[in-house]
């Protein structure tokens, strides 16, 4: 489908029109000079958009909103949430809008969103506006979490828009269009709460039913099976990450989606010596959302949004209470199983093997990395060859290496499967270092670093010659790691 087919192309508003109390009508800003930075072309083949149409003014207009289709209702959407453990009862999208949903190539309703579009009646202080880096990073992240195979929204394109923006200093203005199964978070539901308008409660419940959950609603508690079912999705996102290494940076709860996708990644990083306490995010000061905290932050926003759906529970007050922790219990459980299935494969273990020998391994295994400061991603992706007889990569990223030889001879006793090692532990990620590289390079005006990193984060579990510099550690000079908002 050509963006210039403009009879043939539509953006619904189901959001705007079911759920107007959460919905701001608003228009993107206007960007002087726009040009194409990077499209994602594979992603807009499924969104039935055709990739050379979407360089040409009409469609550098709809990627940053300033030319919509006929009938479309873009609008700044309002949520809460609670920022650090601080609640900010109205927040919404302060420089963001949602232009609408379209039916992807498999009929599934995908939400098409801007970031960097403008002040919005959101926007407080702020000047509504993005840079080039911050959004080429969104977009960088997003996509290696999609090509790791984990739940995320997408990006489609990112736009300079001509027009310089002051931060620390002037920088080149940007736009990212953002893909993703819907936009509904957390603080969606904390925002309807306290409009203390149960109707409204309801028909957002409804509204995430449909889109995400259409199984809960044949349920006999339709609204307490929802949020088992944000549960389980989240459970299983978190397990994902850190599996992988990695740290969000700010979960807030208007940072946690409804869908189980990750969303927003702003100050988040990539894990490269493990230690549990990493954080990245140049506002967490206090270490809130460390590694190792991420799966308690989850459940504490996951009771925020079980507060908020209390009314929807029961209408006594005690047993919506008593349901509501019930459910949320099980957050721990589902967290823990995904996550040690995952581990169990990442160190090739059979399924079968029990619970208690696997925890006892990756205990050990994980104390031994922590001392020994040792790369998460690289010593994964080296097990692999140890498992095929050759331990000496592995086996030289400890300062005293009999610990892990000990510990390798229980594990290959379990005879570990290389092949399957190789399928979950991913040899390129975004490696700190590389990105930073890639980011400054492309404000600069060459791409060439991005595109070459993009390309090798594409197909993270296949080993390819010439992208050596890829899978390597971050050098001792790289020093200590701070990711920042881009606000």
């Amino acid at each position: 489908m050509s963006v210039d087919a403009q009879s043939t192309f539509t953006l619904d508003g189901q959001f705007a029109r079911e759920l107007p109390e959460l919905a701001v009508p608003w228009q993107a800003g206007q960007a002087p000079d726009p040009r194409l930075v990077v499209l994602n072309e594979p992603l807009a083949a499924e969104l039935g958009l055709d990739p050379e149409s979407l360089g040409n003014a009409e469609g550098l207009g709809l990627l940053i909103g300033t030319a919509l289709p006929s009938g479309a209702t873009p609008v700044a959407q309002g949520y809460a949430g609670h920022q650090f453990g601080s609640y900010s009862p109205r927040l919404g999208d302060g420089r963001a809008l949602l232009l609408g949903e379209i039916a992807d190539a498999e009929g599934r309703l995908r939400d098409i969103h801007l970031k960097g579009s403008g002040r919005t009646p959101f926007a407080r202080r702020g000047d509504g506006l993005a840079t080039v880096g911050p959004m080429l990073r969104e977009y960088v992240i997003s996509e290696a979490m999609h090509a790791l195979g984990i739940p995320t929204t997408r990006s489609l394109a990112v736009v300079a828009t001509g027009q310089p923006v002051s931060r620390e200093t002037m920088l080149p203005g940007a736009v990212l269009t953002r893909v993703a199964s819907s936009h509904l978070r957390v603080g969606s539901f904390q925002y309807a709460r306290a409009m203390d308008d149960e109707d409204l409660l309801r028909r957002l419940a409804d509204h995430a039913m449909t889109r995400h959950h259409p199984g809960t609603a044949e349920a006999e508690n339709p609204y307490l099976a929802l949020f088992e079912a944000v549960v389980s999705a989240q459970a299983s996102l978190v397990a994902q990450w850190m599996l992988v290494g990695f740290i969000h940076g700010v979960m807030n709860t208007d940072n946690m989606t409804i869908s189980g996708e990750g969303i927003d990644y702003g100050p988040c990083a990539f894990m490269d010596v493990f230690d549990p306490a990493t954080v990245y995010s140049s506002i967490d000061e206090n270490g809130r959302y460390a590694y190792g905290n991420q799966p308690f932050v989850a459940q504490w926003n996951l009771a925020r949004l079980a507060e908020a759906l209390l009314p929807l529970f029961h209408e006594d007050q005690e047993q919506a209470v008593a349901l509501a922790q019930a459910s949320l219990g099980t957050f721990h459980t589902q967290y823990s199983a995904a996550w040690l299935d995952g581990m169990k494969a990442k160190l090739g273990l059979a399924d079968s093997l029990d619970d208690e020998s696997a925890t006892s391994l990756t205990e050990e295994l994980f104390t031994l990395l922590q001392k020994g400061r040792v790369d998460y991603t690289s010593f994964f992706r080296s097990l692999g060859r140890a498992a095929r007889g050759d331990a000496e990569s592995a086996r030289s990223m400890f300062p005293s290496p009999a610990a892990f030889e000990a510990w390798a001879e229980r594990w290959r006793a379990l005879e570990p499967d290389a092949d399957l090692m190789d399928r979950r532990n991913p040899v390129y990620i975004p490696r700190n270092h590389l990105v930073e590289e890639a980011l400054a390079a492309a404000v600069g005006g060459d791409q060439r670093p991005f595109s070459q990193l993009l390309a090798a984060l594409t197909a993270p579990f296949q080993e390819r010659p010439g992208l050596e510099r890829f899978a390597a550690a971050a050098p001792e000079s790289f020093g200590p790691y701070r990711t920042f908002c881009g606000t």
